[in-house]
């Protein structure tokens, strides 16, 4: 009989992994065996884990419930190894963190090697995505999210305040004036954003709430607020974006904000969020402390 918790172990990593190959690679074992743990642990359980395909593996829901309760197990022993063994008083091991695009080029990356300093006995995997990410299915530790936290099981913690500004390069207000009121806006060119909802590629809503909107178009919109900054630099047109990722520009004079009458939207916050357990391990608590450090009181990129 196969044993149990290496069985719930086996599990784990095939849903951090995606697929029993990766985990068996991970693990040093046999995709054989792999297979063996998992056929042995939903016989033992009379459930599928797993929806499979040619294409991809997923959850069932009766395995997403699983996962949660045995991502607790597992993190209950990594705890009380680390609270009774005096050499393992310190965070340790493979952290995965997934954060979005733009961000994490600019915010978590740089500051990734004094991590490293501090806490040599952790690896970082530096996921980068701005599609909302579960934590749990998807096999990350600890996932950055900007913007309102919708109920769930998931646990988060706020990180900071994220504020946008609307601008453009000089050469563009040269050529093409300067807007005075959002009213301007539909007559000139603005880049959008293809992944936004109250700011996106054919309308931006502005006031505290996004009462006001406006439509907006543009020769050029793209789903990566970098793309749209360099765009923007260029002359090319007018953007609304996250000042985490124009503060530079900002600071320079490549990009000056626009004076309109409505102010922008009220910016969401950055939060932290990782799986529910009663015990977050070490390295999780280390990496949401150091970045607690790192963007407050006030964000690197406030201007």
């Amino acid at each position: 009989m196969l044993d149990r918790f290496t069985g719930m172990q086996v599990f784990a990593k095939v849903v951090a992994q995606g697929s029993f190959s990766g985990a068996a690679r991970s693990l040093g074992l046999s995709q054989t065996m792999v297979t063996k743990h998992i056929a042995a642990l939903e016989s033992r359980l009379g459930i599928s884990l797993f929806h499979r395909s040619t294409r991809r593996l997923s959850l069932t829901e009766p395995g997403r419930l699983f996962f949660i309760r045995s991502q607790k197990i597992l993190t209950d022993l990594e705890e009380m190894e680390q609270e009774v063994s005096a050499e393992n008083q310190e965070p340790r091991g493979l952290l995965r963190l997934n954060a979005p695009v733009s961000f994490a080029i600019r915010h978590v990356g740089p500051i990734l090697p004094e991590f490293s300093r501090r806490h040599p006995l952790v690896t970082v995997e530096l996921g980068l995505d701005d599609r909302r990410i579960d934590p749990i299915t998807e096999g990350w530790d600890l996932t950055l999210r900007i913007g309102r936290m919708p109920s769930s099981a998931l646990r988060s913690r706020r990180l900071a305040q994220v504020d946008f500004v609307v601008c453009a390069a000089p050469s563009y207000l040269e050529e093409c004036g300067t807007p005075r009121s959002v009213a301007d806006l539909p007559n000139h060119r603005c880049l959008g954003y293809t992944l936004g909802d109250e700011i996106s590629s054919a309308r931006w809503s502005f006031g505290p709430n996004g009462e006001r909107t406006v439509p907006v178009s543009g020769p050029m919109h793209a789903n990566n607020g970098d793309i749209l900054r360099e765009a923007a630099v260029a002359g090319q047109g007018i953007i609304y974006q996250p000042t985490f990722i124009v503060s530079d520009e900002l600071k320079s004079g490549r990009l000056v904000p626009l004076p309109l009458d409505v102010p922008v939207m009220t910016g969401p916050e950055l939060h932290a969020v990782y799986a529910p357990t009663p015990h977050v391990p070490l390295k999780i608590r280390a990496m949401i402390d150091f970045l607690v450090e790192r963007y407050g009181p006030v964000p690197p990129w406030t201007i």
